[in-house]
């Protein structure tokens, strides 16, 4: 396990997919009963964009940095603003000095009320949770394989929540066990929100893996997609996705204003696109 965040943290995909979970906590808080975010692959919470690990690859600059800089829609920008508030909190000066991850972003947006597991197997990042949300009654994190997290913290006790799967994808098998994982976990809390991260880079993968979903006899299943360049004959990092598994129904609509200016402001040539298809409809067997 060799994967460091702290290389990517505030890139153009953290971008796309933080704007997104954002959309869906704000949804989750418009009903006054409590629900429960489950970070199933936390990351280490915080990350120092002027470290070394950042700077080598600077990625942020094409990602956060653009974003804070650009010039919006004014719908755009209302979309975007709980979750550009969360960025600023951590940078009072000018610029961005430090990226929050997700558990840090979710737990600035909780109620009273509300809760956060995060859970993290590398133990240098747990540790670095751990300390961050010491003595924070709302926030639980556990050292733990966040594949195993599928089974055995769902569904939370309040019925209510979203479950954020963001792996690495440092092996091979990553596809499959999102669509493994996700059998698991829906039979046991079939009601939940699901928002599973997957890269853009291998395109004979991404179609199995879309058609895997598809016909998984689950219904309610969103593929979002933004691409920041067009494709070249090898594989790399060309765009970012989200499945999302119960999505809130006002979210189908956000996305055709949000990814357009997204797409804006992060891609790199004219062959950047964006998509928002729904894999499996509403009772659809797949």
């Amino acid at each position: 396990m060799n994967y460091d965040h702290a290389y990517h943290a505030g890139n153009f995909a953290d971008v796309v997919k933080h704007a997104l979970i954002v959309r869906i906590v704000e949804y989750l808080k418009r009903k006054d009963k409590p629900f429960r975010v489950i970070d199933t692959h936390a990351g280490g919470g915080l990350y120092d964009l002027s470290s070394e690990r950042a700077q080598k690859t600077g990625e942020w600059r094409t990602g956060v940095g653009r974003l804070v800089e650009a010039q919006l829609s004014d719908a755009a920008r209302d979309l975007l603003a709980p979750y550009l508030a969360c960025v600023e909190a951590f940078n009072p000066g000018p610029g961005v000095k430090f990226y929050p991850g997700s558990p840090v972003i979710v737990r600035e947006l909780l109620r009273g009320r509300d809760r956060l597991t995060a859970i993290e197997l590398h133990p240098e990042a747990a540790f670095a949770l751990r300390t961050r949300f010491a003595g924070d009654f709302a926030t639980r994190v556990i050292e733990l394989d966040g594949w195993l997290a599928l089974g055995a913290q769902v569904p939370p006790k309040e019925k209510r929540g979203l479950v954020l799967v963001d792996p690495p994808f440092e092996i091979d098998n990553e596809f499959e066990r999102i669509v493994d994982g996700l059998h698991r976990a829906h039979h046991r809390w079939p009601g939940g929100i699901y928002a599973f991260w997957y890269p853009i880079k291998d395109f004979d993968k991404l179609g199995s893996f879309r058609g895997a979903l598809a016909s998984a006899g689950i219904p309610r299943i969103l593929d979002v997609s933004l691409t920041i360049r067009a494709p070249l004959h090898y594989p790399r990092l060309d765009g970012t996705g989200m499945i999302l598994v119960n999505p809130p129904f006002v979210i189908e609509e956000e996305l055709r204003v949000l990814l357009p200016a997204l797409r804006d402001v992060l891609a790199e040539d004219k062959g950047a696109t964006w998509s928002v298809n729904w894999l499996a409809g509403e009772g659809d067997p797949g």
